[in-house]
């Protein structure tokens, strides 16, 4: 009790604490820094000390490496986490008994002080050096190109004070607009974007990568007496390479948040000379269906990514098992039979069974592979404490479910948390880059390795990509499915990857909007319209023009001069004629919006009226009312106008677009799925997600025209319908009518979100 209330004294919450006091090592730790920062103090530690010496004895597992940081602690030369972690790296790369004061307190800014005149400078420099690209890019600029230049001149500065000057002096990032008054995007610019932010992303937390070999330098890593013969042989193997993995479960669909992670494995491998694999974990069979393994695999090449190898956490079955019984014959696991319930949460009671012989425990696995028990009855469980204080994870547990690739030859599957590391040793993996999560499980997997003197790689943490308005878990997308609520698994409204490419979303646009977030050890929370800026920069260069009409409204030109329909030449790039012309057709009717009449003038209006004519986009021509005719109940049904050549009499107000001998096709309008940004949030949605739904998520029209060169069109194609919106050809098209989803309107709704 009196060391509890000694953690929480320094700043732990209760519950850290009591997490903090399951790990007897780091307990032991921690009390004796605080006794020796009190020693020194002459009172008692306060908060910002405390998590500062929290934070070492979590790094610094050696006592007298800790006692010597804690001196600099305890005195106020250390006082900020960037000072720590240089201490804490210069003292794991020096001995102790050979470190030089002055040169530790050099490399770890003791006595650096970083005036806020020093800051002003700095900033005004990097701000002033990036200026136009900031207004040119608005979204796209990445803000951490401009932070990396400030940091690397006022490395010991305040974060805070520096971000918040950055804030201050950064100029408002403005959209050029083009004569057609749409965002301007210079041309290629999401291939450069997309190929320099691979780089760019990888500032902050990875700038602190080790490199391949020196594993050894990470906070946190064990060492032991085999480690460095091990590394050599790995650098053996690997000739240095950087090695990294994209590990998904083959039990669902791909998501927005799984697209960072592809981007962040096959990014640093890419960016690095190294290679990726994609391994399928899959140790759980009866979650397991051959269209999740041919989907992930589709979703990956779809952004861009070709996995060095795929390979499969079944490939090492065989070996698995062979270092389980290993690990029994060392005495680090033993047959447990504490059923689930009993070893669920984060304080169960020990298992009774944790000191059995180590023969019985080798003939009872050996029972278990054979089927001698039932499921659940037995499990496999090692002999360690994770970092978060859950006791003796289980490396195995009885399944009698076929597996989709060694059939029925295993009954019993190894779990995530004996599985991955080895894997990753196996491949010899240099960077095990998983989600902040599994942070908590870093301790037994390299607890693991070193138990059986295997290569170990390093394991980092980042946050994970959630976005608002969207649930993303395999449970709750079903669960909208038998609601009825979406169609499938790629309804254009969910944010999978199998949705977005239907939608329209281009795989480098969601490639740049994960550049663009960046890796952070946080999660990030985002909502939706940064993506779709990302999308609309990468369509607005690559989508061609056509016109739609989709509320039309008939218009008979009384004057036209030809007997047979008259040739328009469109260009598909307006902005750039270069990249070629599309042909339409026009004749005596044509279609315009119903949007685009009025028949009584407004100010401010400066579309068609009967005193306001108006000119048609690309034809040529203005048109101007002569009779409007209605129907019975007063509705305007048509226009019958006169038209002229545009260059002949005075300049319109406005151009409108217009469709003549059109298609007919249908399109889907999307907005978001849930009314609240957090529809899993019961204090915001206490009914929960299904009560949440947009019931204005899907507007369907079904009879809108199109202009006719978008018949040839093949699903997944992408266009820009001029003034409407950019749309995507649904893959339930069919000869006898074309289906468009909308992929994102031409500008972001500020009152939408």
């Amino acid at each position: 009790m009196a060391t509890l209330l000694l953690f929480c004294r320094i700043g732990l919450s209760e519950q850290k604490a009591k997490e903090t006091l399951r790990n007897e090592a780091l307990s032991a730790l921690l009390a004796q820094a605080i006794e020796e920062a009190e020693a020194i103090l002459g009172s008692a530690v306060d908060r910002a000390t405390g998590t500062l010496l929290y934070n070492a004895a979590t790094r610094l597992r050696d006592q007298q490496q800790l006692t010597f940081l804690v001196k600099y602690i305890a005195t106020r030369g250390v006082t900020t986490d960037l000072q720590l972690s240089a201490g804490v790296e210069y003292i794991k790369n020096h001995r102790l008994d050979s470190i030089d004061s002055t040169n530790f307190e050099r490399e770890c800014g003791i006595g650096v002080v970083v005036t806020p005149e020093q800051i002003e400078e700095v900033v005004e420099s990097a701000v002033t050096k990036y200026r136009n690209q900031i207004v040119l890019e608005r979204y796209r600029f990445n803000m951490g190109v401009l932070m990396g230049d400030v940091r690397s001149k006022l490395k010991w500065a305040d974060g805070k004070i520096v971000k918040n000057e950055v804030d201050l002096q950064t100029p408002k990032k403005a959209p050029k607009i083009t004569t057609e008054g749409k965002e301007e995007s210079s041309n290629n610019d999401h291939l450069n974007l997309h190929s320099t932010t691979i780089l760019e992303q990888l500032r902050g937390e990875a700038i602190k990568f080790h490199r391949p070999g020196e594993n050894f330098k990470t906070d946190g890593y064990v060492v032991t007496d085999n480690t460095m013969d091990l590394l050599q042989k790995h650098l053996e193997i690997t000739g240095g390479q950087v090695r990294t993995r994209f590990p998904p479960e083959p039990n669902g669909i791909l998501h927005i948040g799984h697209a960072k992670a592809i981007n962040f494995n096959f990014g640093y491998a890419r960016a690095n000379n190294g290679i990726c694999f994609l391994r399928y974990d899959d140790t759980n069979p009866e979650k397991e269906e051959e269209k999740y393994f041919r989907g992930i695999i589709e979703m990956v090449e779809w952004l861009g990514y070709k996995p060095y190898k795929v390979t499969h956490a079944s490939d090492y079955f065989d070996q698995l098992y062979d270092w389980a019984v290993e690990l029994i014959k060392r005495d680090k696991a033993y047959i447990c039979h504490q059923k689930v319930d009993e070893i669920k949460g984060h304080n169960p009671p020990p298992s009774p069974w944790r000191d059995r012989p180590v023969q019985e425990s080798l003939l009872l696995f050996e029972e278990m592979r054979k089927g001698m028990f039932a499921e659940g009855e037995v499990t496999l469980r090692m002999k360690m404490i994770m970092e978060d204080g859950k006791m003796d994870p289980v490396a195995y547990r009885i399944k009698y479910t076929a597996h989709h690739r060694t059939g029925n030859k295993w009954c019993i599957y190894p779990t995530y948390d004996y599985t991955h590391c080895l894997c990753d040793s196996i491949e010899h993996i240099t960077h095990s880059l998983c989600t902040k999560e599994f942070q908590a499980r870093r301790s037994s997997y390299y607890w693991l390795c070193n138990a059986l003197d295997v290569y170990c790689p390093v394991q980092w943490e980042y946050g994970r990509l959630n976005l608002q308005y969207t649930v993303v878990s395999k449970r709750k997308i079903i669960k909208l499915v038998e609601a009825e609520a979406v169609r499938d698994w790629d309804d254009p409204r969910l944010f999978t990857l199998t949705a977005l490419r239907r939608r329209g979303f281009p795989p480098e646009a969601i490639n740049n909007f994960c550049a663009k977030v960046g890796v952070t050890v946080a999660q990030t929370t985002m909502a939706p319209h940064l993506l779709e800026s990302c999308v609309r920069d990468v369509l607005n260069d690559t989508a061609p023009r056509a016109m739609a009409v989709l509320e039309p409204l008939r218009v008979s030109i009384i004057n036209f001069s030809s007997d047979q329909p008259l040739e328009v030449p469109v260009p598909n790039f307006p902005a750039d004629e270069s990249k070629g012309f599309h042909t339409v057709l026009i004749s005596p009717t044509i279609y315009i919006e119903q949007s685009d009449f009025r028949e009584v003038m407004e100010k401010g209006y400066k579309r068609l009226t009967p005193e306001q004519p108006v000119g048609l986009r690309h034809a040529g021509y203005v048109i101007s009312i002569q009779t409007v005719i209605k129907d019975n109940d007063g509705k305007v049904v048509e226009l019958e106008v006169m038209c002229q050549k545009s260059d002949l009499g005075e300049k319109p107000k406005a151009f409108i677009h217009w469709v003549s001998n059109p298609l007919t096709c249908e399109l889907r309008l999307y907005e978001t799925l849930f009314l609240h940004k957090c529809p899993e949030d019961l204090t915001e949605v206490p009914g929960g997600f299904l009560t949440d739904i947009n019931p204005s998520s899907l507007l369907v029209i079904p009879n809108a025209l199109l202009d006719v060169s978008v018949k040839s069109a093949k699903p997944f194609d992408k266009f820009q319908f001029e003034r409407v919106g950019y749309f995507s050809l649904d893959p339930d098209s069919t000869e006898q009518k074309l289906v468009f989803n909308r992929t994102v309107t031409l500008k972001e709704d500020p009152g939408k979100m």
